[in-house]
């Protein structure tokens, strides 16, 4: 239990861990003036025993019983602000340090660990810290102390009704141990299945097209109703195996409380304890049972809130790339790759690639599907990091630049283009928050995407669906490209821009590229023909290595995927123009054997 609560407050940070140990301060402070309503009642015991009761102890038993009413609810509110300020700026604060920890992991993390995972974290497991908790820690932390309080009080009364408490206080913490065990067992089996749910509503949501589509509505219905289920069986058995635990430990605090009343009823018809003290002895009984039974129940919880600190820290001690470096300005943007290999879950994806990209020129990256196109692209924009060989801008390693100040030189679009939950004019502005409407419209226009933006009902403050759902795959890849453009990179990287991207916006879209491209270092992932032969290099990459590297005329005379990549592309776009003009044969046909038709009949 101690462990628990130290590791939270080493989470909650310097700030916070003050603004916590305050609160607990003062909640047992709390505790000392709801003990004033003993001697309150104290006061009006013994002058009763005395056989007359005074103004004076009725205006004394008052005061103090004002005095713990209004102290109690005094040091209760600010007790209770202090929690709340400590549980809700502890999350804000993780969550923002969880995002920028997650700016600077190596992709694969992103591979490894799904969508629902991360989310879960984000949002369920700190609601946890920032709900649960922070009142659980609280509560356990105040009862205990508010009860090892009452204990030394009641040594200066009577020793034995102390020891009898104190032997009841040591059961209901040896209680407490198979409550946390049990607790243990199942905290962790819980926040898994809210990870999973999580995971499936995410899923079920985000491939809805393709659920409808292929009729796959029962299948991933069922899929989700599984993990409903599976989430309320955890949380339904959790309950149903701890409530006996907490109830033995309830026994045991009420126990406590009768013993110490039984006791205190023994010891004065014995003549062994006055009145007086035996009234007191009673009240503290009640006093102890509440304290107890209160830090019990929230204590099942504990185990929940150190699985949910683990599962945020989780992602906090996730080695980040090293982004310390320096911040270097090259004095130019020629780019390379040095001998560099890639391995992702022991299978080599990039194996020993050397090439140099000159500033200010193109590069187009072809080859077949799995080749390691994209990871190549990956390393050279420092997605990744090397396992050997390393990656150069200006003839400096990438790992000697400060991540921001690497990133400045880069630009990229890619062939899915995620768009916020924001308006038209803020997404364009994204890498430039500050920038002023006028430099938002000239890069629209630019990117050739001003018109369909004012044509909308809101023009450039429309809010568009999150993902830029609302929006065309053209409009959105130019929207993307206006983007880039605001951030105005030397180097930009293109994921095959117009891959999903119908031919009427095709046009639009590579006078979009060519604004973004004049006079920059492009590196671009191709596979249309009128995208690749004008590039100043083109490397084809198969199995991980560069296997053709040349200029388009240089390429086509030697044999290779290359000269079969295009050939390929010539023979479907000329099928094409052939079934067309087939269709148009077969037209005429129709109509002319119409017209002769109609002249028979006349």
């Amino acid at each position: 239990m101690v462990k628990i609560v130290s590791r939270f407050f080493a989470f909650c940070g310097e700030e916070n861990r003050r603004r916590f140990h305050q609160s607990i301060l003062l909640g047992v402070l709390q505790a000392f003036f709801e003990a004033l309503k003993i001697p309150a009642i104290a006061c009006m015991v013994r002058a009763l025993l005395r056989g007359s009761v005074t103004t004076q102890d009725i205006l004394l038993s008052l005061g103090i019983m004002l005095l713990s009413i209004v102290g109690s609810g005094l040091i209760k509110s600010k007790s209770m602000m202090l929690q709340t300020e400590g549980g809700y700026d502890t999350c804000a604060r993780k969550r923002v340090e969880i995002a920028e920890h997650m700016r600077y992991l190596p992709m694969g993390y992103f591979n490894e660990k799904s969508l629902g995972q991360i989310t879960s974290v984000t949002t369920n497991v700190m609601e946890n810290l920032e709900n649960v908790a922070t009142r659980v820690i609280m509560m356990v932390c105040e009862g205990l102390l508010t009860t090892s309080l009452i204990i030394v009080m009641l040594f200066f009364f009577d020793w034995r009704i102390a020891l009898v408490l104190l032997a009841g206080f040591a059961l209901f913490l040896f209680a407490n141990r198979f409550l946390q065990q049990a607790a243990g067992t199942l905290a962790g089996k819980k926040v898994d299945s809210d990870e999973r749910l999580v995971e499936k509503v995410l899923e079920y949501l985000q491939g809805m097209a393709e659920v409808k589509a292929y009729h796959l509505t029962g299948t991933k219905s069922r899929e989700l109703n599984d993990a409903i289920g599976a989430n309320a069986k955890i949380n339904t058995d959790m309950e149903m195996k701890l409530i006996p635990r907490m109830t033995a430990q309830s026994f045991l605090a009420k126990l406590t409380g009768v013993c110490m009343v039984g006791l205190s009823c023994f010891f004065y018809c014995r003549g062994s304890m006055d009145t007086l003290t035996a009234v007191v002895m009673v009240i503290s009984a009640f006093i102890v049972y509440a304290s107890l039974e209160t830090a019990g129940n929230y204590s099942a919880l504990l185990r929940v809130v150190d699985v949910s600190v683990t599962r945020a820290q989780e992602i906090l001690d996730t080695p980040q790339m090293t982004i310390t470096g320096e911040m270097i300005k090259p004095q130019n943007r020629d780019l390379a790759a040095e001998n560099v290999e890639f391995s992702y879950e022991k299978r080599k994806v990039i194996d020993g690639i050397t090439v140099r990209i000159p500033e200010k020129t193109t590069t187009a990256i072809v080859g077949p599907s799995g080749g390691g196109k994209t990871t190549l692209v990956n390393l050279l924009a420092r997605f990744w990091d090397t396992d050997a060989g390393r990656v150069t801008l200006g003839g400096r390693d990438v790992k000697e630049y400060d991540m921001d100040s690497l990133m400045e030189n880069f630009s990229f679009v890619f062939q899915n283009v995620y768009l916020f939950h924001d308006t038209v004019a803020n997404n364009i502005r994204f890498g430039q928050p500050d920038a002023p409407m006028e430099k938002v419209i000239e890069a629209a226009r630019k990117a050739c995407c001003h018109e369909f933006i004012e044509a909308l009902p809101e023009g450039y403050d429309t809010v568009i669906g999150e993902g830029g759902a609302s929006l065309s795959g053209g409009e959105k890849q130019r929207i993307s490209i206006a983007r880039a453009m605001m951030k105005d990179a030397p180097v930009i990287f293109l994921d095959e821009a117009t891959a999903n991207v119908d031919p009427e916006n095709e046009n639009d879209l590579m006078q979009a590229i060519q604004a973004l491209t004049a006079e920059k270092t492009v590196i671009m992932i191709a596979h249309r023909l009128k995208t690749v032969e004008h590039a100043d290099q083109i490397l084809v990459v198969d199995h991980g290595k560069i296997v053709q590297h040349g200029t388009h005329e240089e390429l086509m005379k030697e044999e290779g995927i290359y000269r079969s990549f295009i050939s390929e592309r010539r023979e479907a776009a000329s099928w094409k123009v052939k079934n067309s003009e087939k269709e148009r044969t077969l037209n005429n046909d129709k109509k002319l054997t119409g017209e002769s038709i109609l002249q028979t009949v006349q």
